[in-house]
């Protein structure tokens, strides 16, 4: 049998026998058998060497004898936990709670969010990429809040048209360290791979184009100066908000990668939750839009912080 998968974004970069044993559930050796034998190809050329690297986009193909065909990917997803705020035939509107990664990847191939999906939709299994079957747009595991997931073919393609048309709506809350000196405004900054560390994105010229709006909602004065942010993507490149925030001298609250560890506002994930989403139903065209509460852990965050017209002077 042949296994023909389109390489998703999240493993740009990734081992060519990596990606094809988190695509097929095969064992490592039996990939190096394989490739030896001619039945890896990536862009439809023969594979040589195990570790050559894939790239977003490439089609990968693997002949895979039947007899060894595995169970699909996204089996094992039921218990993974997650909200729902809407469905219909077409979409699912998820709020995602933090701690979860949403399609399996290099370090997490198993206990996403795809595969939760998958053992309660089935049929979006045949939606799209095997890897993330639906997704078309995706949270850091450390955020919480709103995604949608394509339920049919045709839904995803509208949805990822509408993305790439920047018709989708995607708000969020951030808290920040400090004031920032205007209370409205737009970081316009190309974002890309940083040079000295892969897993982190950076700020750069040989980045992508990223802009993220932001406005001050409240500043707070106790146990520190703090900022909470409405901030509305309009582009979506990986970290943009985590990394333009940091990059203007203001990182979100808890972000340990991006800076903003502090002791004196413990918390145990970034400040950081997708609160509203809109859209172009792909099914009607009609204008639909969603909201999702603080989640608590955030929320008692806010509780413990002394706005500043209350703050002791």
């Amino acid at each position: 049998m042949i296994r023909a998968e389109v390489v998703p974004p999240a493993l740009d970069g990734e081992r060519v026998d990596r990606v094809v044993a988190l695509l097929t559930g095969l064992a490592r050796a039996r990939i190096s058998d394989l490739v030896r034998d001619g039945a890896v190809r990536l862009r439809h050329e023969t594979v040589r060497v195990r570790s050559s690297k894939v790239r977003s986009g490439d089609t990968l193909e693997v002949d895979v004898p039947d007899a060894e065909t595995l169970e699909p990917l996204l089996d094992g997803g039921a218990d993974v936990t997650f909200g729902v705020v809407h469905e219909d035939d077409h979409v699912i509107v998820v709020d995602k709670p933090a701690d979860l990664v949403v399609h399996p990847g290099a370090g997490n191939p198993s206990g996403t969010l795809a595969q939760g999906i998958v053992a309660r939709y089935p049929e979006v299994a045949g939606v799209g990429e095997a890897a993330r079957p639906g997704i078309v747009h995706r949270l850091d595991r450390g955020t919480s809040g709103l995604l949608v997931v394509a339920r049919t073919e045709a839904a995803r393609v509208a949805l990822v048209d509408q993305l790439a048309a920047r018709r989708v709506t995607r708000r969020y809350l951030a808290l920040t360290w400090g004031h920032l000196r205007s209370p409205r405004g737009v970081v316009d900054a190309p974002i890309g791979r940083s040079r000295r560390d892969p897993t982190r994105m950076a700020v750069t010229t040989r980045g992508k184009e990223a802009r993220t709006a932001y406005e001050v909602e409240q500043r707070y004065a106790e146990p520190a100066a703090v900022d909470l942010l409405g901030c509305t993507l309009e582009t979506g490149r990986t970290h943009q908000i985590r990394v333009h925030l940091a990059a203007v001298g203001h990182p979100v609250v808890g972000d340990g990668r991006y800076g903003g560890v502090r002791e004196s506002i413990p918390v145990g994930r970034p400040f950081l939750h997708a609160r509203h989403l809109a859209f172009d139903h792909p099914a009607t065209g009609e204008r639909v839009g969603f909201d999702a509460p603080l989640p608590d852990d955030l929320a008692a965050v806010l509780a413990g912080l002394v706005p500043e017209d209350d703050a002791p002077t």
